[in-house]
């Protein structure tokens, strides 16, 4: 075979292993790392809280790789109702199935079967509580926000925002078997620092969501109106990061957890004041502000554990 020859045989082999590579790469661009990053890093000082210190690190690895599925799980399927909407965001955009980079039964198949092993796989590697909560958080996330929530009210984000909420509960069910006043807690701190998260996002992402038709707050409400809910609901987050203290932490979290809520109130009440004196109110900053707080939180739980 002479050179000219080898090098159109390659180009095809090549060829299809970019497009191999490529349709790996849509796929899991449809369970959103990034927010799967953020729901595991909740989970483990969880564990180590309901443990009392490190749990088996069987426990750990199952109940992650378990998390990451239910989570991509609920993301590819929330990624296939959405996909109309999806398609004329710009925040959105380039979603795979936006781009067409998957098929929409490709998106539901691929969705589905992650959700059926993550159950199962919780349900018999940990026990059944776990694995109960994994089925609903996914079921709550694509059903009750995604398809009922999302499109018909404002408040969307308040109540659907309780999925993310989940991995508290199903990472202390995971090392105990049970529940008890603690990981609700855990759960109210996520429930409360949800809507003023989100809101800082969609304060930029407004017109994106009008041309939707989403209504978040941002877009049917005055700036001042969702400027004040920041506040009260950042106020919400901090008061009940603090009932954690007498609960089951130590003087260590309570500290820190103190810290970082100044940090955090800081940041809402500063996209307050430029939102009433009609200034830009820098909602990404505290968007970015409120990531660091969460993980700030949780990993002053663990650490509070451990010295404990």
């Amino acid at each position: 075979m002479d050179r000219a020859t080898g090098l159109a045989a390659a180009r095809p082999a090549s060829h299809d292993g970019n497009r191999v590579v490529s349709r790996i790469k849509a796929y899991v661009a449809l369970t959103k790392p990034r927010i799967i990053e953020l729901l595991l890093v909740t989970t483990v000082p969880a564990m180590i809280l309901a443990a009392g210190g490190l749990p088996s690190w069987q426990c750990v690895l199952v109940t992650l790789v378990g998390g990451t599925l239910a989570a991509g799980s609920a993301n590819a399927l929330n990624c296939y109702v959405d996909r109309d909407i999806d398609a004329v965001m710009r925040r959105t955009g380039h979603r795979p199935l936006a781009r067409h980079d998957v098929s929409p039964r490709g998106a539901l198949i691929f969705g589905t079967v992650l959700g059926v092993i993550s159950v199962v796989g919780m349900a018999l590697a940990t026990n059944l509580l776990a694995g109960a909560l994994t089925a609903a958080a996914i079921l709550f996330y694509v059903i009750v926000y995604t398809m009922l929530l999302k499109r018909r009210t404002s408040q969307n984000i308040v109540w659907g925002g309780a999925a993310g909420c989940m991995p508290v509960l199903i990472g202390w069910a995971a090392v105990t078997g049970s529940l008890s006043a603690a990981p609700f807690i855990l759960f109210g701190i996520v429930f409360f620092w949800t809507p003023p998260h989100f809101w800082a996002l969609a304060i930029r992402y407004r017109d994106d969501y009008a041309r939707a038709g989403v209504p978040m707050l941002p877009v049917v409400a005055t700036p001042k109106r969702v400027a004040t809910e920041i506040v009260i609901y950042a106020w919400l987050t901090v008061i009940t990061s603090l009932l954690l203290w007498p609960v089951a932490t130590g003087w260590l979290y309570g500290v820190l957890a103190a810290l970082a809520g100044v940090a955090l109130l800081f940041g809402a009440h500063r996209v307050y004041h430029r939102t009433v004196r009609g200034q830009d109110p820098k909602a990404m900053q505290l968007f970015h502000l409120s990531n660091s707080y969460l993980a700030f939180v949780f990993v002053a739980l663990a650490l509070d554990t451990f010295v404990r």
